[in-house]
């Protein structure tokens, strides 16, 4: 796999009908490795080892409501409360991360109202905060850390 703008993280892999699995340690089940599960997988370590989120914050691809479609999030991370701190937007490296993507996740929140943004494409990462009042976001260089 294409390496990635992200630190380096140790993942479990195992070959299975002529597939590559990657563990995932919130589903904790071995999923196909394709280039998105390759950015999703990275992000999960990067929320948890670099900006310090309990792994019992953090879900992956849920199912949501848009609009009445049916959609999934690659990820969120909950508040202690349970509302939604941060919705992650995870792109395979070759999609180009345009007003499209952002669009997306701003549907998305929509219906979960999260406080920050992630958009990445495993080598580009936007981050943003909302301002509900203003109905804007404005761009940070980085998300805030866990309990900051």
């Amino acid at each position: 796999m294409q390496e990635l703008n992200f630190p380096k993280f140790s993942f479990r892999f195992k070959n299975s009908e002529n597939k590559t699995l990657i563990y995932d340690e919130i589903r904790k089940k071995f999923m196909v490795l394709q280039p998105e599960e390759w950015v999703r997988q990275h992000c999960v370590q990067y929320l948890m080892q670099v900006k310090g989120f309990p792994k019992s914050l953090i879900n992956v691809e849920k199912e949501l409501k848009v609009n009445n479609l049916r959609k999934r999030y690659d990820i969120v991370v909950y508040n202690p409360d349970g509302s939604i701190h941060i919705i992650v937007e995870c792109k395979a490296p070759k999609i180009t991360i345009d007003q499209t993507t952002f669009d997306q996740i701003a549907r998305y929140n929509l219906a979960l109202n999260a406080s920050y943004l992630m958009l990445t494409n495993g080598i580009n990462h936007y981050y943003c905060e909302m301002d509900f009042e203003a109905e804007r976001y404005q761009f940070l260089r980085d998300i805030p850390d866990y309990n900051k």
